[in-house]
């Protein structure tokens, strides 16, 4: 209990932090606090960023937190450092995206990681007209000099084979295990705690429609309208998984994750770490 304590006040330390930097910067505290378990984290944080209350930021908290532990699984049965970029020298690296979204916080991790510049291109989530060239109607959507690749973990997969063409990756019975277990249960807490009233769900959407080149109208149209459809999604998604306590659920995924460390620093390689 004392452990979901300190979740919860990490959670909240995190109101305000807007900015794709303290995102990134974020995760890489949520990943040192993993390994340290430091009782005075959550101070640091608010020290750190000046931040405020908001509570929609809650629920990035558990995005940023899902992108770390996903990420980092990726990493397991690699080299313990960022091996070099040069080999894959991409011209043109552009990830379509919601700000949002998990899954792609998971292939921005990524890329983040090993230095690759991207572009960034925030998707209407009504109307979709971003990615109207492509047959796949979902994000991620990363295109590198021209290819399209989809699905966060097959997109993290094909990065590393590219980067690294003399090795393989062969997942070990472990990261299987953690990365099916974020994929299927760590990210179906996180709509849940989101999008948890209608007014938390108009802020996230007022938060995402800020960071795309939409419109006046588009921008209204998607606050409004994502914003009532992720609310009923997210009920839905709650009565799906047996959820009767979104923030509950989303400590004890958190709760599930650092027991699972047993006194290691990381589950797999965390590649924030380093840069920190």
């Amino acid at each position: 209990m004392r452990r979901v304590n300190q979740l919860a006040t990490l959670s909240r330390a995190f109101s305000g932090a807007a900015s794709h930097q303290r995102l990134v910067q974020g995760a890489a505290m949520i990943s040192t606090y993993a390994a340290s378990n430091s009782q005075c984290f959550a101070s640091r944080i608010a020290e750190s960023f000046r931040i405020s209350n908001p509570s929609v930021a809650r629920g990035v908290t558990g995005t940023m937190f899902f992108s770390v532990a996903a990420s980092s699984l990726a990493q397991e049965a690699q080299a313990k450092e960022a091996p070099p970029v040069e080999k894959l020298m991409p011209k043109d690296v552009v990830l379509y995206q919601y700000e949002a979204c998990p899954f792609c916080n998971k292939v921005k991790a990524f890329l983040d990681y090993y230095n690759i510049p991207y572009k960034v291109v925030e998707v209407n989530p009504i109307n979709k007209k971003e990615i109207k060239w492509s047959d796949y109607k979902k994000v991620p959507i990363l295109k590198i000099d021209g290819e399209q690749m989809v699905d966060s973990s097959d997109i993290v997969d094909k990065l590393f084979q590219r980067i690294h063409p003399d090795n393989s990756v062969t997942d070990s019975d472990e990261e299987r295990q953690w990365r099916g277990w974020v994929d299927n249960h760590l990210v179906h807490v996180l709509s849940p705690n989101i999008y948890r009233s209608v007014s938390e769900a108009l802020e996230s959407f007022d938060y995402i429609t800020t960071h795309g080149n939409f419109s006046f109208m588009e921008r209204l149209v998607a606050k409004y309208a994502g914003a009532t459809a992720m609310y009923f999604v997210s009920k839905k998604l709650k009565k799906r998984h047996n959820i009767t306590d979104e923030r509950a659920a989303l400590y004890g995924a958190a709760e599930t994750w650092v027991d699972a460390l047993k006194g290691r620093q990381y589950l797999g390689q965390c590649f924030f770490f380093h840069q920190w």
